[in-house]
């Protein structure tokens, strides 16, 4: 593994840990306001960090002292950023890393909610930490599908579909919040079932159809993939 892909496992990791460390402050509800929220959350990464260095995983990466550097001052960002998006005291948590699994007619769905809220009227609210960058208008569409798949998971297990679903990005930091309805639920319960059929009757017959796109060009399976066959053999 290269000293690039390293560094990209790396953060990766850490964004991880980055993620564990903004629940933490809804985890211990005691954590103060404001600038003491922050400092709090700080004092949790250290403590995440110094539990990190003895992690098999964390370990493997074999990163010098100057990339480690790097990899927990992302980390910090990350939390920072978490701090101007909201403040976790004004936040009524019961939950964390709730796990979820439904049954979808012949399909078995399992998801893990990194938070669950209750507003001030007892209505759900699930919020998802996402470590990248937010999504342009072109692509915010098909990021919200996951959306839909946590209003149907909270449906099916809860009895009841949140208010609303935040997608808090921690890179920008900016929080985008949808609003599921029994409308988009029930359409989703009906396109979910759909592809899980597609995909029964593409393994049965082996026919898996590559779907190009820009993504390609970064892309670790290109070598095997039916769509650049003919760039593979000519490149060979």
């Amino acid at each position: 593994m290269g000293g690039d892909d390293q560094l990209a496992v790396a953060f990766q990791h850490l964004q991880g840990v980055g993620q564990a460390v903004a629940r933490q402050a809804h985890v211990h509800p005691g954590h103060a306001q404001g600038g003491q929220g922050l400092e709090a959350g700080l004092g949790a990464l250290e403590g995440a960090w110094d539990e990190i260095q003895d992690d098999p995983e964390f370990v493997a990466l074999g990163l010098d002292v100057d990339e480690a550097s790097e990899f927990r001052a992302d980390a910090e960002v990350l939390l920072h950023n978490y701090f101007r998006i909201e403040d976790p005291d004004a936040v009524r948590s019961v939950g964390v890393e709730l796990g979820l699994e439904a049954e979808i007619g012949d399909l078995r769905l399992r998801g893990i909610i990194d938070r669950l809220d209750l507003t001030e009227d007892g209505e759900l609210v699930v919020v998802d930490y996402k470590t990248g960058r937010a999504p342009s208008a072109q692509f915010e569409k098909s990021r919200l599908n996951g959306v839909h798949t946590y209003a149907l998971l909270c449906e099916q297990v809860l009895g009841r579909f949140p208010v609303q679903v935040k997608l808090l990005y921690l890179r920008d930091p900016v929080a985008i919040i949808a609003t599921p309805s029994e409308q988009s639920v029930r359409g989703h319960r009906l396109r979910t079932g759909a592809v899980w059929a597609a995909i029964e009757r593409a393994c049965e017959r082996e026919d898996f159809r590559p779907r190009p796109s820009g993504l390609c060009r970064t892309c670790n399976f290109r070598q095997i993939c039916p769509a650049f066959a003919e760039v593979v053999a000519a490149a060979s």
